[in-house]
């Protein structure tokens, strides 16, 4: 009995064993994944750079040797500076602070003998008082020297209006060359002054000081003579015993001020390092710009050897696919 193709393709399924199928995986070749991966080859990467060794030495050279002919461009900073102690503030005893404290208030008047270093500090960083240093230093000439004509001792520009004022010399002071900074938990003070000539540097800074002290002082003479002018007024004014009493007091510790203010240099702050003539300049520092330079020049030589090694074998890759 035979059966039809179609009977046959049906039934024979069921009689016959069941055809299994498989896949089969082939690993390519080592080598050859190795070339199409991206990944970098240390040895590749040893012997590209061994075989451009010269042009990396002359990228790296360039680089030290413009950069060594740059810093010897470069003026010179010397930075003199002076380490300062607050002169303290003299406060009256206990006892006669409790009794003339009410009374002093009344009159407006200050108990303490001494500067305040916060006002001091204040008063030196204050526009008024670099102005005024400027003007007495006659420093406009030094600082803008660019518009100055030496020779001719005026002004390069023939307007006035673009002549620099004392107002723009104590900016150009204030942000470029002056730092003051204060330590918290000692309360001293460092003031120094930057500038292209070391004796200059020393002279300004000493002389800032000075005048400091000479202002504060003046201001507190001021005051303290005003105190007692009026205090002398009022106790002619005065014709009770008790009053009159406690306004001696406070009067007699006005003219102690004034004692202490006339001969008291250091009034606001007392020198504890003076300000010397520096031997060598803090800036620029040609050793470190000489090694950053040539670091970057040979790191900039390797990336552009190895860039160009890499440009080169994409190319020849290509090449040798592309069919004939």
């Amino acid at each position: 009995m035979e059966y039809s193709s179609r009977d046959s393709s049906k039934h024979g399924a069921s009689d016959s064993p069941r055809r299994e199928e498989r896949v089969v995986y082939v690993m390519p070749d080592q080598e050859a994944w190795r070339q199409d991966d991206d990944s970098i080859d240390l040895a590749n990467v040893w012997n590209t750079l061994w075989r451009n060794k010269w042009t990396v030495a002359a990228i790296t050279a360039v680089f030290a040797i413009g950069s060594i002919g740059y810093a010897l461009t470069l003026t010179h900073w010397y930075r003199s500076g002076m380490l300062l102690a607050p002169a303290g503030e003299e406060t009256v005893n206990t006892g006669i602070s409790g009794q003339l404290g009410s009374l002093a208030g009344l009159a407006g008047i200050s108990i303490s003998t001494g500067g305040s270093s916060v006002e001091a500090l204040a008063v030196m960083k204050s526009r008024d008082f670099t102005r005024a240093f400027v003007e007495e230093q006659d420093l406009l000439p030094v600082l803008f020297a660019d518009k100055w004509d030496a020779e001719a001792g005026r002004w390069i520009e023939e307007d006035p209006e673009l002549w620099p004022d004392a107002a723009d010399g104590a900016r150009v002071f204030d942000k470029s060359l002056r730092r003051i900074s204060q330590d918290r938990e000692t309360g001293m003070v460092t003031v120094s002054v930057d500038w292209t000539d070391p004796e200059l540097a020393a002279q300004w800074v000493t002389l800032m000081v000075k005048r400091l002290n000479d202002e504060m002082r003046a201001r507190a003479l001021e005051k303290a003579e005003a105190n007692v002018a009026y205090l002398q007024s009022q106790i002619s004014a005065t014709s009770v015993i008790a009053l009159e009493q406690a306004v001696g007091r406070l009067l007699e510790r006005e003219q102690q001020k004034l004692m202490l203010a006339r001969g008291n240099e250091e009034y606001a702050f007392r020198v504890i390092d003076s300000a010397e003539v520096p031997e060598s300049p803090f800036r620029p520092n040609r050793r470190l710009m000489v090694i950053v330079a040539t670091l970057f020049g040979g790191l900039l030589a390797v990336f552009f050897v190895l860039a160009r090694g890499f440009v080169r074998q994409r190319g020849a890759d290509d090449a040798s696919d592309a069919p004939a």
